[in-house]
């Protein structure tokens, strides 16, 4: 959730410093997912059926010379080793059938060893001679008997993409090659191919770390942009013009506030992910969820600057402090911030402490709380017939207290919808507030906590009793952030869900 938020003045707390954290642990891994370089390589084929055909051709289309053991070769394998027998244009593999059956010898020197193996016993003697051969083996279609796996693959190359299930469901893995096939520009390959032949001259230049990093940045910041074209000589010379410039220019940070939106990771915009897998430094608030910090580069420096709601929090003036030296110092910093940083996430002073300082800012929003909620419970904040206006506010001052420069007029307007942020402590109050400036007591109301994440718990109550429900709610175990939504436009979408309740076995 939109994050602006502080104790209360009368609970005094120890102040919290910004402090790094670890970048969390790597889930499990079924297959290490590993590019093996088999150029020139010698790499062993036992036999010669329709399986070992195609693993044959994609050896070779590797750049390994394919050296085929059957006895009784299939038309196709044989037809495959006529046409792959010389180097051609563009591909270094060849392949070499040889019509006997396989030795322990000729897996000497090999680089990989792969058979289509007839039956168990088969294999289990072709992986034992390739491990006393000292050689990573495969076995087709007998992931027992394997050291690696071929995975579904998208090819542009240099740019190649593996995909694997680890055997366990094959189809799946080909939908998702099917999906990333359509989403990859062909184009790309020529864009991959000019990075490999343009990396020795960038290399040349002599750049810093940074300035390195921004070449590549501007450089897939073009390929993304135009996709459908090779790339030319003009293009080498304007990105390496650009490097060089950079390299005399006096290295400058930035920051970037970026909306992490309400927890969760599939909210992130895409803007979001490029900034975060660009970032050096990313100074994060608690409400940001750990699945949205895993898109960051895993190199990239993770503090903690959180506040939190009635608890210990860092002072704004330390986090400013921190991200203006982190930006002179050269560093690309992200200040994440729950929700989008526009809203209630103490964005403006940020953005002056970087002026004031010099430092260049700019904004990636994120989907806010009240949009998060909205969509999660399947109703609209806005109606043509209930609500005109869509009103955000916070229940919450510096004091902790309810702020007493609220319109309550404004926030019981029946033909609006309003949102009121970090409600808990004045829930009751602003209630009773509302009430006295004329609201329906009966205008349908709820609270939201933990938008969007798995522990999401919602609380819907007309709003002349929504403090109490409140109040059950955490009690029976509601935590996290808050959020409380009233107006009259909600009352279709709260109808419709308590009807899928009643009607839920």
């Amino acid at each position: 959730m939109d994050d602006d938020m502080a104790p209360p003045a009368d609970k005094i707390l120890p102040p919290r410093a910004p402090r790094p954290t670890a970048s969390g642990r790597m889930d499990a891994l079924a297959r290490l997912p590993v590019f093996f370089a088999l150029a020139g390589k010698p790499v062993v084929v036992a036999g010669g059926g329709p399986p070992a055909v195609w693993k044959a051709e994609l050896l070779c289309a590797a750049g390994a010379v394919v050296k085929v053991y059957a006895a009784h070769p299939c038309a196709e394998m044989v037809t495959l080793a006529a046409e792959m027998a010389q180097p051609d244009e563009g591909r270094e593999g060849v392949i070499h059938l040889i019509e006997r059956a396989w030795t322990g010898h000729d897996l000497e020197g090999a680089a990989l060893a792969i058979a289509d193996a007839e039956d168990d016993g088969e294999a289990e003697a072709f992986r034992a001679a390739a491990k006393g051969a000292g050689v990573p083996v495969n076995v087709i279609d007998k992931p027992a008997f394997c050291d690696f796996a071929f995975g579904a693959i998208v090819n542009r190359s240099p740019l190649v993409v593996g995909i694997s299930t680890d055997g366990a469901a094959p189809v799946f893995g080909q939908a998702v090659r099917a999906k990333i096939e359509a989403i990859l520009p062909l184009g790309f390959r020529r864009w991959a191919q000019a990075a490999q032949r343009w990396r020795g001259a960038v290399s040349q230049l002599g750049l810093s770390f940074h300035g390195r990093r921004h070449f590549w940045e501007a450089f897939t910041a073009r390929a993304l942009a135009t996709p459908e074209r090779a790339p030319d000589e003009r293009d080498r010379a304007e990105l390496i013009a650009l490097a060089e410039t950079e390299r005399t220019a006096p290295e400058t940070g930035s920051v970037v506030l970026v909306g992490a939106g309400p927890g969760d990771p599939e909210l992130l915009t895409l803007k979001a992910v490029r900034a975060l897998q660009s970032a050096e430094v990313v100074l994060y608030d608690d409400l940001v969820s750990g699945e949205v910090l895993d898109f960051a580069r895993r190199e990239a420096k993770k503090m903690l600057v959180g506040k939190t709601g009635y608890g210990p929090s860092c002072k704004q003036s330390d986090i400013n402090t921190l991200m203006v030296s982190l930006a002179k110092e050269g560093r690309r910093v992200v200040r994440l911030k729950g929700g989008d940083p526009m809203i209630f996430g103490r964005a403006g002073e940020e953005i002056t402490a970087c002026r004031r300082a010099g430092i260049p800012v700019e904004v990636v929003p994120g989907i806010s709380s009240p949009q998060g909620a909205a969509s999660r419970l399947v109703t609209s904040l806005t109606h043509r017939d209930h609500a005109r206006r869509l009103q955000l506010v916070t229940a919450h001052a510096r004091n902790g207290k309810l702020p007493e420069d609220l319109d309550f007029k404004a926030l019981s307007d029946p033909a609006a919808t309003t949102v009121v942020y970090m409600p808990r402590r004045t829930l009751a109050e602003l209630v009773s507030r509302l009430i006295d400036a004329g609201i329906d007591p009966q205008v349908p109301a709820l609270a939201v906590f933990s938008v969007s994440r798995p522990q999401e718990v919602v609380v819907s109550a007309p709003l002349g009793g929504l403090a109490e429900a409140v109040e059950r709610a955490v009690a029976e175990g509601a935590e996290g952030p808050c959020l409380v939504l009233y107006g009259f436009a909600l009352a279709e979408g709260l109808a419709a869900q308590e009807s899928e309740r009643r009607a839920a076995p």
